[in-house]
């Protein structure tokens, strides 16, 4: 069976780019190959699923199920969430215009993440499941706690290595004024054993507003997603997204890219690039 050519540009993409993802595999009895960015694109969208081990939590009907190719056997989230409503009232402070929770946001979130260097949001993939489209996103293995979870923890802890962990959660703060998240929350990033943090569950993001919600936790940047901020272009997210945003929704995410360049750009000037930008230990 051949990929559709979506696939396979994705796929060129993510090669030529250097972006792989290095997924923890669940610990088993067989040695599992590691997976390029292709290869793994290839199994989330074709290898049948062979099991469902039902529900998430949340309220966007999101499930678990494990797909195997014959070769390998792994879990996946499928969600195929797509509510849109032109007013969504959960109480005077969370109510919104134009509200959308949708499958698309996932995959956009990924295909983005590619474009800005970023290696940990993990990889989605449109599908049809059930007879729905869907998003169909790798399970992260080897969770050792969700942030609520951290927090809870007194002292809270920050791993062997403090700067990456600090530098993850300003990587988090931009990525979600970027895509104006409206739904992070403690329970959808992660922490794997191995101190990495993961951005996962992105339905509710990619607001047309243009402001940014919380600008003043913009404090700094990794240099390598400051870089692919600024050369995003309107041409170059359209052909990347396909159809998992909308040509108002991706005009607004510039608006707000440049909102953020032109934040760290006064911080520097005000300042110095050390003290804005730096690059996230691995």
């Amino acid at each position: 069976m051949r990929l559709p050519r979506r696939a396979v540009a994705l796929a060129l993409l993510l090669a030529v780019g250097g972006v792989a993802p290095s997924f923890a595999q669940t610990p088993a009895t067989t040695t599992r190959p590691v997976l390029a960015p292709q290869e793994m694109e290839a199994f989330l969208l074709m290898a049948p699923i062979v099991g469902n081990k039902g529900a998430l939590k949340g309220v966007t009907g999101a499930r678990r199920v494990t797909l195997s190719d014959g070769r390998l056997t792994h879990d996946a989230q499928v969600q195929d969430v797509d509510i849109a409503k032109v007013f969504f009232d959960v109480g005077p402070k969370n109510s919104e215009i134009n509200f959308k929770d949708t499958y698309r946001y996932n995959i956009a979130a990924y295909r983005l993440a590619v474009l800005l260097g970023l290696d940990n949001v993990p990889m989605s993939v449109l599908r049809t499941v059930d007879g729905k489209p869907a998003a169909v996103t790798w399970w992260i293995d080897d969770v050792a706690m969700e942030e609520g979870d951290r927090q809870k923890m007194k002292p809270v802890p920050v791993g062997p290595n403090p700067s990456r962990t600090a530098g993850y959660i300003h990587i988090l703060r931009v990525f979600d004024e970027l895509i104006q998240n409206r739904d992070r929350n403690a329970g959808n990033f992660l922490w794997t054993k191995d101190w990495t943090m993961w951005l996962v569950d992105h339905t509710r993001a990619f607001r047309l507003g243009t402001d940014l919600l919380k600008p003043q936790l913009l404090q700094r940047c990794e240099r390598t997603l400051c870089d692919r901020m600024r050369s995003l272009t309107a041409e170059g997210l359209a052909e990347a997204m396909d159809t998992s945003l909308t040509r108002q929704e991706i005009a607004a995410l510039l608006a707000r890219r440049d909102d953020i360049v032109k934040l760290f750009d006064d911080k520097i000037a005000r300042s110095s690039e050390a003290a804005v930008l730096y690059t996230q230990p691995h």
